[in-house]
């Protein structure tokens, strides 16, 4: 009988943010080796996530088999003057041996907070015995700032309440995030310079584009452009082969004229980002969960793919992507949604809606966003310790 080395214990804890969930890790509990960034560190994630799997049902680990449950956060506290915590996501690849970097998850982003004041990451001078505690986070991935606020119960987190999220089961306590200055590193809020491109993606024609990097870079376009009516549900485009490859290759053309990557090809190691989305004017629907959604209670209709497929509800990050450009005259989430002046916007998405404020303006011949806000909840799932076989590291 050969003898094999036992499992490793990893100090995790399994959190809902938003509509997501994912493994959290305080950055000191990593084995030392994954404590940088490299392969081992990226193995390690791949393991406890259980991927890559053929099978794409993640079985053999904490995934959920979904883009919104195949997520890990690392955290450490700041020494960046005026944080509290370094927030570091990976968004791993279910099917492929892959942890993609390159972007920020903005639903998990609302668990930040409570994670770094339970585990010891804020200062306690900072956390009220009763209150709202205010976290700064620095998300490490795009180099900018959160600012989370965390109801505090008795001088603990707060994590149930009456607040109702669409696209969550059950209610909790509310987290207000906000994004600030949500563009990119040099403030080029639209990458080419213009509110609307022309897209030419083989097999699928020219399409009309609004591309925008503000949360996260995102790719906008029409939905009666591509056959849809911005109603639809998961299993009208994620069980159509046909349809998902045609998103992939309008992404990865968006992708290059964004000035992400320098060839279509490079788009299958970036599945994170850019994101697609189709927008249509506000009309009733039956969400997922059977709810009727009425037009009149919605601006503009929002889908948007995430990791190859139609999300259940709104990445956080495509929230602020949609607040920004419908927050600027003559996008086409801005015409979408009637093409007036406005600081928020309710958006219907499969699973009910969502509101998102920002404010837009124009300075120095570019467009700015001083800041994304939008409400979430989070909660811990369970905490303990992840293992791993020894051999991954």
């Amino acid at each position: 009988m050969t003898n094999y080395a036992p499992q490793l214990r990893v100090p995790a804890t399994y959190m809902r943010g938003g509509t997501s969930k994912g493994v959290f890790f305080n950055l000191t509990d990593l084995p030392e080796v994954a404590q940088k960034p490299g392969p081992a560190r990226d193995a390690l994630l791949l393991r406890v996530i259980g991927s890559p799997d053929p099978y794409g049902k993640q079985t053999d680990g904490m995934g959920g088999a979904t883009s919104s449950t195949s997520k890990t956060v690392i955290l450490s506290k700041s020494e960046r003057e005026g944080y509290d915590v370094d927030y570091l996501f990976g968004q791993v690849s279910i099917d492929k041996p892959f942890v993609d970097w390159s972007g920020n998850c903005g639903n998990l982003t609302a668990a930040v907070g409570a994670f770094a004041i339970t585990n010891g990451l804020v200062d306690r001078s900072k956390i009220p015995e009763n209150g709202v505690a205010t976290v700064n986070i620095w998300q490490a991935n795009i180099n900018k700032a959160i600012i989370a606020k965390v109801p505090i119960t008795n001088g603990e987190v707060q994590e149930t309440g009456d607040f109702e999220l669409d696209g969550v089961t059950f209610p909790a306590a509310e987290v207000e995030v906000a994004f600030v200055d949500p563009a990119d590193g040099e403030g080029a809020i639209f990458p080419t310079g213009r509110l609307v491109d022309t897209l030419e993606v083989p097999g699928v024609g020219s399409l009309q584009a609004t591309m925008i990097n503000a949360g996260i870079p995102t790719i906008f376009i029409n939905a009666e452009d591509i056959g849809y009516t911005g109603t639809e549900l998961q299993d009208d485009i994620n069980s159509d082969f046909e349809a998902l490859s045609k998103f992939e290759a309008i992404r990865a053309h968006g992708a290059v004229q964004m000035g992400l990557i320098n060839d279509v090809g490079e788009a299958a190691n970036r599945q994170h980002t850019p994101k697609v989305a189709f927008v249509a004017p506000p009309r009733g629907y039956k969400s997922s969960s059977g709810k009727d959604i009425l037009g009149s209670d919605i601006d503009v209709l929002v889908r948007a793919l995430s990791m190859g497929k139609l999300h259940h509800a709104m990445m956080g990050t495509a929230a602020v992507a949609i607040a920004a450009a419908a927050a600027i005259p003559e996008t086409l989430v801005n015409l979408a949604a009637g093409g007036k002046d406005r600081e928020s916007v309710t958006f219907g998405h499969p699973s009910g809606t969502l509101r998102v404020g920002a404010k837009a303006t124009f300075e120095d011949d570019k467009w700015q966003i001083e800041q994304a806000v939008m409400s979430r909840s989070a909660r811990v799932l369970m905490e303990g310790n992840v293992r791993v076989p020894p051999e991954q590291l």
